[in-house]
């Protein structure tokens, strides 16, 4: 069945090949992304020419995610062409590359605004819909750092990507007896068919970035990019990602994983992740709170839960 689907960092990456998958297997998309009037507007001229190719529902929306009216007015937008909302998918975020120390505490905000607190603002837009049908998709992009191996120079990003990662399977919690689903997508590396490091932020103090290239840690950062691109596997491609969460979209309501690993590096997080779900799940059952671990709806559990 056909979905209308609110995808949030839609200009590139993860975000772009899932909103074009999607798209491709039936589904409305409304591929969010800020500034379509500049510095997106050719990402957006070219998913609307894509569209017309190819004969899929692929639409842009403006929607920047550090700002609570653009939030509104975008999932407004969305919400008044397409009538209802199926799936929300978290998406949006930025990324650094560098020593912890090296970043500002005003770049450390600002990456917690973009990649933690943004998915705050799209939820407080899109979950009171979703509640009122008391049905609907939660999808959450995580990161394999988040408990998995993590090499240095990335702290603050995989700091911000933990956070959001714990705030999601809180709200898998208290979703669940609305009969909101929630999936979080673990990504690991990926040297093909995205860009992270190319497009990561720098540090903002370079006179410290300076101090650690000079002393023990010099070419650390070029080590650890070629070390991630070592351990990938040479057929791995970001494109993988796009079609878990197309395959996770599609499959029956109440029977969706709760995590979805898709890792060429195998860093390890599918095991991290394993164990914290399950002491998770196991004190909701000793406090006598089970049930918020199956949809309101569903007969029986969701195995992996």
């Amino acid at each position: 069945m056909s979905k209308k689907i609110i995808l949030i960092g839609a200009s590139s990456g993860f975000g772009r090949l899932t909103a074009e998958k999607l798209a491709e297997a039936g589904h409305t998309v409304y591929a969010s992304m800020r500034d379509l009037a500049g510095r997106n507007a050719a990402n957006a001229a070219a998913m609307a020419r894509l569209a017309a190719e190819r004969g899929i529902d692929l639409r842009t929306i403006e929607l920047d995610v550090q700002s609570q009216a653009s939030v509104d007015a975008g999932v407004a937008r969305a919400i008044a062409d397409a009538g209802r909302i199926d799936v929300v998918m978290q998406n949006a975020g930025d990324m650094v590359f560098g020593p912890a120390e090296s970043f500002t505490p005003e770049q450390y905000a600002q990456l917690y605004d973009s990649n933690v607190i943004g998915t705050q603002r799209v939820n407080r837009a899109v979950l009171p819909r979703l509640r009122a049908l008391r049905k609907g998709l939660l999808l959450w992009v995580s990161s394999s750092g988040s408990a998995g191996g993590t090499p240095p120079c990335l702290a603050p990003y995989f700091g911000a990507k933990a956070a959001m990662d714990a705030i999601a399977v809180q709200y898998a919690r208290e979703l669940s007896r609305w009969g909101i689903e929630t999936s979080i997508i673990v990504p690991g590396a990926f040297t093909s068919g995205t860009n992270h490091f190319a497009h990561a932020g720098q540090p903002g103090d370079p006179s410290v970035a300076a101090a650690y290239e000079s002393g023990p840690y010099m070419g650390s950062g070029e080590e650890i990019q070629r070390a991630f691109a070592a351990i990938v596997r040479a057929w791995a491609d970001a494109s993988a990602v796009a079609d878990a969460i197309v395959t996770v979209v599609d499959t029956p309501f109440g029977q969706r994983p709760f995590r979805v690993h898709v890792d060429p590096a195998q860093d390890g997080a599918d095991v991290g992740f394993a164990v914290l779900d399950r002491l998770r799940a196991e004190m909701l059952h000793r406090v006598g709170m089970g049930d918020l671990l199956k949809l309101a709806s569903e007969k029986g559990g969701v195995p992996g839960r």
